[in-house]
């Protein structure tokens, strides 16, 4: 791991840096509703006489900055990548990751089964890294399947087809597609595969959970457990014949009238097939749904030929251990005894993987 890619260097990167080093670039700001109306009409994406009269933060917006414009005739949502993780500045991010999701919608436009799941690329600005898409509403993702909310089996079912669609779709293209990703891929293996296990990573475990550092100790000074995940890190980063979502997780889903949505993929790669679902597979289990909707999803998702189902439970395990003693923190209604337990499948699932781990809660 590179830790430039991962970490802030020294150049005092931070927003008010940037913003006036390139004077010459739009910068994105939500408390500059008028800087945004000028240059959604000089790029040409307002009609005459429509004006921009809300704008507003529209979600979490980890990676990006991203709003909410509601202008007197539709609304939009506008999307900028910085060279930082927009909620954890510290961290540097790769800019050209705009320009991969803008690719990844690109591709998608071709497959109706495939983009009427994911909101309209109304315009693109490479240069700004920015991306305008279509509003798809204000009910929000799926992150309320951590408080409690089941996943219903038809919203399963449906993931579950537009994710086999997806692999199915692109399978050996990636030569033809600038999608190998391979800044974005090594940011986010430090973050799931390195950064967790680091004894001196900058995270307090104590204030996120009392008692939560001990177990994660453990794992950190288990050499069994760590080289396995470091091993599958290979595999994470070695290109593969499927064009994959890359962050699969409920963060990444929309709730609408017509069932889920997906958005953000930002770190969209061709690589190996089993890390989509592996991750969808986690948040099942990090967020205590029922064993019932994990297997409506599974038996739903119809996998590429080759796929390696002991790959997947490898890898969901890793994600497993990655969001609880990671930096990428979840609204997560677990104590800590349920969050030893879950550490606990964690390596199971790494070392001794098994469908029946899957049952546990």
């Amino acid at each position: 791991m590179d830790p430039e890619t991962t970490m802030q260097n020294d150049t005092g990167l931070n927003p008010d840096g940037w913003r006036a080093a390139h004077p010459d670039l739009f910068f994105l700001d939500p408390e500059e509703p008028e800087v945004l109306e000028r240059w959604l009409g000089e790029s040409a994406r307002l009609d005459d006489g429509e004006r921009v009269v809300a704008v507003e933060r529209a979600g979490e917006g980890n990676m990006n900055c991203t709003v909410r414009a509601r202008t007197s005739l539709r609304s939009l949502v506008v999307k900028q990548a910085r060279p930082w993780v927009e909620k954890y500045p510290q961290f540097a991010a790769p800019r050209d990751r705009a320009l991969r999701e803008i690719e990844f919608y690109r591709m998608i436009a071709s497959r109706p089964d495939l983009a009427s799941r994911m909101p309209r690329l109304v315009h693109a600005d490479p240069e700004n890294r920015i991306l305008v898409l279509e509003d798809l509403g204000k009910e929000g993702d799926y992150s309320d399947l951590y408080g409690g909310r089941p996943l219903a089996a038809g919203e399963a079912t449906a993931l579950a087809d537009w994710l086999g669609r997806l692999h199915q779709a692109f399978q050996g293209e990636g030569s033809a597609h600038d999608l190998c990703n391979r800044e974005m891929r090594s940011l986010n293996s430090g973050h799931i595969f390195f950064i967790p296990l680091e004894e001196a990573n900058g995270l307090d475990l104590e204030a996120i959970t009392p008692g939560l550092a001990q177990p994660a100790r453990r794992l950190k000074e288990d050499r069994t457990f760590v080289g396995a995940v470091h091993e599958l890190a290979e595999l994470y980063l070695a290109d593969g014949p499927c064009l994959l979502h890359g962050d699969f997780f409920p963060g990444s889903f929309l709730r609408t009238a017509s069932g889920p949505a997906v958005i953000d993929p930002e770190f969209a790669f061709f690589g190996r097939p089993e890390w989509d679902p592996a991750v969808f597979v986690a948040h099942l289990l990090l967020a205590g749904q029922t064993r019932e909707a994990m297997e409506c999803f599974l038996t739903a998702y119809r996998p590429p030929a080759g796929f390696d189902e002991t790959l997947l439970l490898r890898f969901a395990g890793v994600e497993v251990m990655r969001r609880l003693i990671g930096y990428a923190q979840l609204p997560l209604q677990t104590d800590l005894a349920g969050k030893r337990s879950l550490l606990r499948l964690a390596r199971e699932l790494v070392l001794e993987p098994s469908r029946s781990l899957l049952e546990r809660r």
